[in-house]
C-alpha cells in the first residue's frame, strides 16, 4: 500500500513537470493508486470526486466567477477604474498606481485574480504603454496587483479554504481585508520607487478636487455598493456567502441593463459562457484533488506528516517559517487551487496541534500560493498577462523583482503579526 501511494505521488509530480492539465494529472494518479493497491473498490474514486462538489458553500464559486465576467461587460469595471484614476492619478507613476488600486477595489467585486489580470491586461496595459510606460513594467504591475484579489473578500481561495478547513467563510472574508490593504500599500510604494527612478509621470498635474472625487464616486457608487451587499450581507447574517454571490450577480445584471445600459443580452450570454468555462476547470480540479487528498488521508500520510513536523519543531514560529519556504517553492510548480485542496487536510492537524489559529493560517496559505502564480514555471498569472499583452515572460519576471520584495515583506508581517489577519474576525464575530 505504501508503495502504491509513493508511485501515485511520483506520477503526479511527473505530470506537473510535463505540463499535464492539473485535474487530469490528479485524477490519473488517484486511479493509478487504486489499480496498483488492488485492495479498494475503484468506485470510491467516483464517489469522492462527486461528493467533493456536492456542497452548498461551493456554489459561491460559480456565482462570484460570473460576477467577475459580468463586471467587465456591464461597464462597472470602467466606472471603478475611473474612480481609481481620480484618487491616484496625481501620484508619481499615476497609471501604475491606478492599476494597483483598481485591483484592490475589484478584489471585492470580481473574486478572481485571473479575471482581474485579464481585464486589466486588456484595458489598462495598452493605456499605460501609450502613456510612456514599458510594456514589460505595465504587465508586471498588472501581474503583481492581481495577487490582491484572492486575499480581498470574496476571493475564491477564501471560500475554498473555509469549506475544506471547516471554518467560517464569513470570518475568512473579514480576515482578508487588512492583509489585502497591506499588499495594496506595499505595491503602491514599489510603484512609486520604480516610477520615480524612471520618470513615469502622473496622469494629473495636481490632486483631484473634492468635486471631481465626488463625481467619480457617484458614477462608481453602483459598483462599489456591491462590496456592501456582499460583505455587509454576510456580516449581518442576512445571507450566506453563496446567497450573497447570487444577489450580487442579479444586482449587476440590473445595474448593467437598466442603469448604465451597457449590458446587452449577447453580453450576458458571453459572460455566462466564460464563467461556465472557468467554473468547470475549478470544479474539476477540486474533484480530482479531493479524491487524491482522500488517498493521502487513508494511507496515513496526514498523520505521519503531522508527527514528523511536530517532531522536528514544536515551535509554531519555526513551523511557520518552514511552511512559508515550502509553500513558496511548491507554488513554482503546482497550481494554487489543487495545492490548497491537497495541503489543507495534510497541514491543518499540525496547525491546530501547535496552537496556530486556522483562520490566520488560511490567509498565510492563500498568500503563499498567490505569490506562486507570479513565479515560473507554473505561474498562471504570468501566462495570462504575457499572452494578453505580448510582453516576454522573462522580461516581466525581471520587472517583478521590486514586487517580489514587497510581497515577501507583506507575507512576513502577515505570518508573524497574527492581528493583521485576526483583528477584524475577532472584533466583528464575537
Amino acid at each position: 500500500m505504501k508503495m502504491a501511494v509513493s508511485i501515485a505521488a511520483i506520477s503526479l509530480f511527473i505530470s506537473f513537470i510535463i505540463n499535464v492539465p492539473i485535474a487530469i494529472g490528479l485524477a490519473a494518479s488517484t486511479l493509478l493508486y487504486f489499480i496498483i493497491s488492488n485492495q479498494l473498490p475503484i468506485m470510491i474514486v467516483a464517489q469522492r470526486m462527486i461528493g467533493a462538489v456536492e456542497s452548498v458553500p461551493l456554489l459561491a464559486i460559480p456565482f462570484f466567477v460570473t460576477l467577475g465576467t459580468l463586471m467587465n461587460y456591464s461597464g462597472l469595471s470602467k466606472k471603478v477604474m475611473d474612480f481609481a484614476e481620480v484618487l491616484t492619478g496625481h501620484m508619481i507613476g499615476g497609471l501604475a498606481q491606478v492599476n494597483v488600486l483598481l485591483s484592490t477595489l475589484m478584489g471585492g467585486l470580481s473574486a478572481s485574480n485571473l479575471a482581474d489580470a485579464a481585464m486589466q491586461s486588456k484595458i489598462l496595459v495598452p493605456e499605460m504603454v501609450r502613456f510612456g510606460y514599458s510594456k514589460e513594467f505595465s504587465a508586471a504591475v498588472t501581474t503583481a496587483s492581481s495577487l490582491i484579489t484572492p486575499i480581498i473578500p470574496p476571493g475564491i481561495g477564501l471560500i475554498v479554504y473555509g469549506f475544506i478547513a471547516n471554518v467560517s467563510i464569513g470570518k475568512m472574508f473579514m480576515a482578508g481585508i487588512i492583509p489585502g490593504i497591506l499588499m495594496c500599500v506595499a505595491q503602491m510604494m514599489a510603484v512609486h520607487v520604480v516610477s520615480k527612478k524612471r520618470g513615469y509621470r502622473p496622469t494629473r498635474e495636481k490632486r483631484a478636487s473634492l468635486r471631481e472625487v465626488f463625481v467619480a464616486f457617484k458614477d462608481a457608487a453602483w459598483a462599489l455598493t456591491l462590496v456592501i451587499v456582499i460583505i455587509g450581507g454576510v456580516r449581518a447574517g442576512i445571507c450566506t456567502p453563496t446567497e450573497a454571490g447570487a444577489i450580487a450577480v442579479f444586482y449587476t445584471v440590473i445595474i448593467g441593463v437598466f442603469v448604465y445600459r451597457d449590458l446587452k443580452a449577447k453580453d450576458i450570454y458571453k459572460a455566462i459562457v466564460e464563467a461556465a468555462q472557468s467554473t468547470g476547470s475549478i470544479m474539476l480540479i477540486i474533484m480530482a484533488a479531493s479524491a487524491f487528498a482522500w488517498v493521502l488521508t487513508w494511507e496515513g500520510v496526514t498523520h505521519n506528516i503531522t508527527r514528523l513536523v511536530v517532531g522536528i519543531t514544536p515551535n509554531p514560529y519555526v513551523f511557520l517559517l518552514v511552511i512559508n519556504i515550502f509553500l513558496l517553492i511548491l507554488g513554482m510548480f503546482v497550481e494554487g487551487s489543487s495545492a490548497m485542496i491537497i495541503l489543507i487536510p495534510l497541514l491543518l492537524p499540525t496547525v491546530k496541534a501547535l496552537g496556530i489559529d486556522p483562520i490566520h493560517f488560511g490567509i498565510i496559505l492563500i498568500l503563499n500560493l498567490a505569490i506562486g502564480t507570479l513565479t515560473p514555471p507554473m505561474g498562471t498569472i504570468l501566462f495570462v498577462t504575457s499572452s494578453l499583452t505580448g510582453a516576454k515572460m522573462e522580461l516581466i519576471v525581471k520587472e517583478l523583482v521590486p514586487f517580489y520584495i514587497v510581497l515577501l515583506i507583506s507575507l512576513f508581517l502577515v505570518t508573524y503579526v497574527p492581528a493583521i489577519s485576526l483583528f477584524l474576525p475577532s472584533f466583528l464575530f464575537r
